[in-house]
Order: C-alpha cells, then sequence, then structure tokens
C-alpha cells in the first residue's frame, strides 16, 4: 500500500506551529483538513483549511483532558481505518503518555510507556540517563526549593556566566514574575540569587538545572528530530544546524533559521541510546558543541517531534509519512534507517523569521554564507507560508506576526543573544 493512498485518520492536540507543521506534512501527503483539538487557539492554526480546530475549555490538563479525550474516542470508534493521536507540546504528548492504556483501544499512540516518560521527561532525571549512557551533557548541578527555603547561600562552582532553567518545564509556563524567562544565561552571583528567589516565592516548587555554560552563539546548536518504530528501531534521523534563535524572554531556545546537516557520529550515538531504551515515536534533542572539548553536549530530549521540525518535511524527509509506514501500510518495518541531509543538491533553509531579519542578527560565517546563497537560489521556506494555504486574512496574520519578531529582535537581542 502507498502511502499517498493509505486510509488512515490523523488527530492533533495543539494550536501552535507545531501542529500547523505536522498538519502540513499531512496535507502534502493525502490534501485533507487535519483535525486538531486545543485549549485556546494559537496565531499559527487561524484562517486555515488544512487545520479543522476544534477547541475545549481547561482542555490543557486532567481532569477535563481525559473526561474529553474518553468522549473525543468514542466519536473515532466506528472507524475502521487506524485513527493516529500525536501531541503536539510538551503537556499533550506527557497526558497521552499517562493515559495510553486507556486511550489505545481505538487510537494509535505511538508513545513511550509511562515508567520511561518519568524517566526521560523530566531534565534533571535525562541527565542521570546520560551520564549511565554515556552521553556528553554539560556540567551540571540540581538547585532545590529546600536549598533556597533554608535562607542560605546556594553554593554552585561554576564561573560566570553560568546557564540556569526550570527541571519542569510544564510547571514552568504557570510562574509568572518580571523578568521570568523560558532559560537564563546569569552573569552574576546577585543575579543568581534573584531569579532563584523570584521563582520560588511565585509559586515555582520544581528544581532548578544549573549548568557551566558552553561558549559560543547559536550557530555552535544543533537539532536532531527521529522517528523510532514500534519495534524500537531508529528509522528517521535528521540532523538541523540552528544558525539562529528567538531571543524574546519567553521564547528564548526557539530557533528561528535551521540548514540541514549530516553528522554520521551524532546520528550513530544518537542511535544506539534510543534503541538501547528500547524508545517509541518521535523524538527531538537539542545539543551544543563544545569547542573546549570538540564534543556535541546533549541539552535534553522532547518525546515529541520539535516546533521548529517542519525542517524535516522541507528538506524531503515528510516528518508524518514515518508513522503512517509504520502503522497503516506498515513497510517501516523492513526499511533501512534513513539518515538525512547526505545530498546537499536538496538542502533547503528553514525559517521562522522574515528574511532581512535573518540577514541583520544571525551570526556573520560560512554556514551563513551557506544559508544566504540557498536564499538568492529560492531553496528555504517557513512553517506557515504554505501556497496552498493562503487567503487576505492569513496573510494579514502572518504579516502582524513578522513584524512581532521584527520588534523583538531589536528590542531583546542585544540584552538575551548579543
Amino acid at each position: 500500500m502507498a502511502v499517498e493512498t493509505a486510509d488512515f485518520t490523523p488527530v492533533l492536540l495543539g494550536s501552535d506551529f507545531n501542529v500547523y507543521g505536522m498538519a502540513r506534512s499531512f496535507y502534502e501527503m493525502f490534501h485533507k483538513p487535519v483535525k486538531a483539538f486545543a485549549q485556546s487557539e494559537l496565531a499559527p492554526t487561524r484562517y486555515t483549511k488544512i487545520v479543522d480546530l476544534e477547541l475545549i475549555d481547561g482542555f490543557s490538563e486532567d481532569p477535563v483532558w481525559i473526561d474529553e479525550m474518553m468522549k473525543i474516542k468514542e466519536s473515532y470508534r466506528d472507524h475502521q481505518e487506524p485513527v493516529i493521536l500525536i501531541g503536539c507540546g510538551d503537556g499533550y504528548a506527557e497526558l497521552i503518555v499517562r493515559h495510553k492504556k486507556e486511550l489505545e483501544d481505538v487510537f494509535v499512540c505511538p508513545y513511550i510507556d509511562v515508567d520511561m516518560l518519568h524517566q526521560l521527561n523530566n531534565k534533571e532525571n535525562f541527565y542521570q540517563i546520560c551520564e549511565k549512557y554515556n552521553l556528553p551533557y554539560p556540567k551540571t548541578q540540581i538547585i532545590t526549593k529546600e536549598m533556597h527555603d533554608k535562607g542560605e547561600k546556594i553554593a554552585q562552582p561554576f564561573d560566570y556566566p553560568v546557564a540556569l532553567k526550570p527541571a519542569n518545564s510544564i510547571e514552568w509556563l504557570d510562574v509568572h514574575f518580571e523578568g521570568r524567562k523560558k532559560a537564563f544565561r546569569i552573569q552574576s552571583r546577585e543575579e543568581f540569587d534573584r531569579i532563584v528567589d523570584l521563582a520560588y516565592t511565585n509559586g515555582y516548587t520544581g528544581d532548578f538545572i544549573l549548568q557551566d555554560f558552553i561558549p559560543g552563539d547559536d550557530s555552535n546548536m544543533r537539532v536532531l528530530n527521529a522517528y523510532v518504530d514500534q519495534n524500537h528501531k531508529v528509522k528517521m534521523m535528521c540532523l538541523g544546524h540552528p544558525l539562529l534563535e528567538d531571543p524574546a524572554p519567553a521564547a528564548i531556545g526557539n530557533y528561528v533559521a535551521i540548514l540541514p546537516e549530516y553528522n554520521q557520529e551524532i546520528y550513530d550515538t544518537i542511535q544506539s541510546f534510543l534503541e538501547e531504551i528500547k524508545f517509541t515515536g518521535y523524538a527531538n534533542f537539542d545539543m551544543k558543541y563544545d569547542v573546549r572539548d570538540g564534543k556535541y553536549k546533549l541539552f535534553e530530549i522532547n518525546l515529541r517531534q520539535g516546533r521548529s521540525s517542519f525542517f524535516v518535511t522541507l528538506n524531503g524527509y515528510n516528518l508524518a509519512q514515518w508513522v503512517v509506514r509504520d502503522y497503516v501500510t506498515g513497510d517501516l518495518k523492513e526499511a533501512e534507517t534513513v539518515y538525512c541531509n547526505k545530498d546537499n543538491d536538496q538542502a533547503a533553509l528553514w525559517l521562522g523569521v522574515p528574511v532581512k531579519t535573518f540577514k541583520k542578527y544571525a551570526r556573520e560565517n560560512e554556514d551563513k554564507e551557506h544559508a544566504l546563497a540557498l536564499i538568492k537560489e529560492n531553496r528555504y521556506g517557513t512553517t506557515y507560508e504554505y501556497s496552498e494555504d493562503m487567503n487576505l486574512k492569513r496573510w494579514l496574520l502572518i504579516q502582524w506576526m513578522n513584524h512581532n519578531y521584527v520588534k523583538n529582535f531589536a528590542r531583546y537581542f542585544a540584552e538575551n543573544k548579543g
């Protein structure tokens, strides 16, 4: 059975760029709108014909989520074709894992089990896994609320600047204070004490990950997306080379420019790890090259495709096809692993910002020159600008989004990324 003619129904959870990118990948395969459910409507999925979005109040957490999902499940029970459920955010992916046994009598749920979730989904636990499997990661210290509440000066072994980020990224979404960021580059002891105190006095209860700051700009980052089949075999790996990140406080770490890259050493390392732990489904890794020892240091694993993962589809490896070939057509089992981006002739630059913003803020180096050459040859694209899904309202929305990117870079780049 060919993927293009396969009979299946995808169901996505969320309404962000990740959802639009996955919906677009599915749409490019079978040219039908993709159903999605979310708590609120975000800009990427507004005024679109390819995402059929249904909003449900309180849908981002239990008990509302599982109660509503049981109703949704019943609406699909009489479907003869496979119904594939894909969460497009950390929270939704975690909820699917926690309730997989309740859902998989109707839905295909291409996810790990809850025991592995506990090991991988928390950054603190992930670094323990890295230690066990000899995966390079930045030198790390855990900061706890108990350490803060003692009122004593928290000892930290690293020179400044240091990297500081919440271990519980889901809880962090509900913590608000002036100066809050997705992650911090701390320049002084005074700033370290202030941020930790503000976080814990404003309701955060989880741990912080304090790390030795790996020198270098955004172009030292790498991002890897993988698909692991139901037999725990890696079937696709696509490495990206970010050249620029979003500097806005709530979005630090979100890539906005990615070149495809091939690195068999990285592929071999991650493939061995994923197969040894018997992973299943989509995985997304962030890492950074450390010039001090020549190693790529892992920051985290996401149990889902990444926000910028449409760069995989853009470079000719449709991100949605792997789960279809795994659970619908069944031909993925015998297929060889695809190590993407060996052929530079099909390379395309993925952008999440206007071209002029990339040109102005990306660091001058050979990689930027390569990216500019691809732009000149019109070999670039975005997740959200899709010619088959364009209308006046969506075009105006995209102009507004791009305008906000220009403003945010002008306001925050020097402070957070300069």
